[in-house]
Parts: structure tokens; sequence; C-alpha cells
């Protein structure tokens, strides 16, 4: 029997790996049908839906290796960012998924109260939240929305030598900015933009991306730490948001 790997497990879901086989268990189906739906309408590489049983989705690897992880270098080649600027594009050019993302005033209003959250537990100085919050400004303006992925970590793309073998984690997707999947991707590794702008295909407002930096920084820190995971640690969000002032 293959051994049973925990690739991630918090109180809202957890994937395992056996295998070639991954296990996703998500008490929200909703998640899950986002999921599988988006995988089914991307025009870029995914993982092979094997079977479904709620609250159980099983899932064939992708093959290659991750862009690499939040707070760790990149080993990937530069020709590897781009094409997965490329296959952003691809994505980014498809017709819409039917169900909307979030809008400008919701995200506004969320940005508010964790701001207020993080300064008022004293989780981060005031002088650095005020200041990310500034940046993050440049990230609430109209936009068109296009098919994203929502939640495009370097993690989450797979690159088998120089071409993207698979993009997984689909359950954020939705109608959305295009900047914001830059950023996400991005995220903590600011000298790997140009590389993926370049395969992207066109040019792209720096101050947007720092501003959704800024942005998805802040509103992830308290999520982390409640699920047990360390936004401190070296390379990740806080420094992130360091890297503002």
């Amino acid at each position: 029997m293959d051994e049973v790997e925990v690739v991630v497990a918090h109180s809202e879901r957890a994937t395992l790996r056996v295998g070639d086989v991954f296990l996703k268990v998500d008490a929200d189906q909703a998640r899950i049908d986002v999921e599988v739906e988006a995988m089914a309408l991307a025009p870029v590489p995914t993982p092979e839906v094997l079977w479904r049983k709620p609250p159980v989705l099983a899932l064939a690897a992708v093959p290659g290796a991750a862009l690499g992880r939040l707070g760790r270098p990149s080993t990937a080649p530069p020709a590897a960012w781009v094409t997965a600027g490329a296959a952003i594009r691809k994505l980014h050019d498809a017709p819409l998924p039917p169900w909307p993302g979030r809008g400008l005033e919701e995200l506004a209003a969320e940005l508010d109260g964790e701001c207020e959250w993080l300064v008022t537990n004293g989780v981060l100085p005031a002088d650095l939240v005020t200041r990310n919050r500034q940046v993050a400004e440049a990230a609430l303006r109209p936009w068109t929305p296009v098919f994203t992925h929502g939640d495009l970590q370097l993690s989450h793309v797979f690159v088998d030598g120089d071409e993207v073998s698979g993009i997984i984690d689909w359950s954020e997707a939705g109608q959305g900015d295009a900047l914001f999947d830059l950023a996400i991707l991005t995220l903590g590794h600011e000298e790997r933009l140009g590389d993926v702008v370049a395969g992207y295909g066109a040019d792209v407002d720096l101050d947007v991306i720092r501003g959704w930096w800024s942005l998805r920084s802040l509103l992830a820190v308290r999520w982390l730490v409640e699920h047990g995971f360390d936004p401190s640690a070296p390379g990740c969000e806080v420094d992130v948001l360091r890297s503002r002032l």
C-alpha cells in the first residue's frame, strides 16, 4: 500500500496524497463544485478528475514540479515562468465562467475589517498596516472581468521542463481581475514578474500589482494564524508587507 502523505490539513479542508492520487476532503461542497466545473472549462492543463464521492474529490497527480513555494527561492528556470505567463493569458482570454467573483465593495469592506483587526489585536504595527492599506488602494479600481484562477500561488502551477504541465486547486476560480492572478503568482517573488509579464504578452500596471501584493497579504494574515500557519516566516506575507515600507 502506498504511504499516505498529508499535503495540507486544517479545519476547513484537507488534501491527502496516496501514490499518484490526491484526495481532497472539503465540507463545503460549493467549493468542490466550482473546482470541478472550472477545471472542465479552463483551456490550460488541469488534473484529471478520477472520481467524486462527497465530501471527497479524487484527482490524478500532474507531472513535473511546482514553480516553487512562498518563502523559498524558486529553482524553476526563467523560461518556465515565461510559459506560466503565457498559460495565464490563455486562461484570461477564455470565455467567462458563469458564476461571478467578489466585487469591489466586498473586497474594500473585508480589507478595512482585516486592517482594523490586525491593529486592534496588536498582530502587526499600525504604521505597517496603514502603509500597506494605502498601497492596496491601487488594486481597488474597476476592472474588466476575465476567467481567473483566483488562488494562483506558485505552488499551484506545475512545470515539466519549460512547459506548464498542470494548474491545480481551482476552488476560488471565477470572474475577476487579470492582474490579481499575476500578482498572486509572483507574491514574494517580485524578481520573477518580468518573466511572467513577458509570457503574458501585455503591459501591466505595476502599481496595481503592488496593490494586490499588499491587499492579499493583509487579508491572509488572520486566516493563516487561525489555521496554524505562520505568515511571519521568512519570505512570506509579513515580509511582503514590510517590503512596502
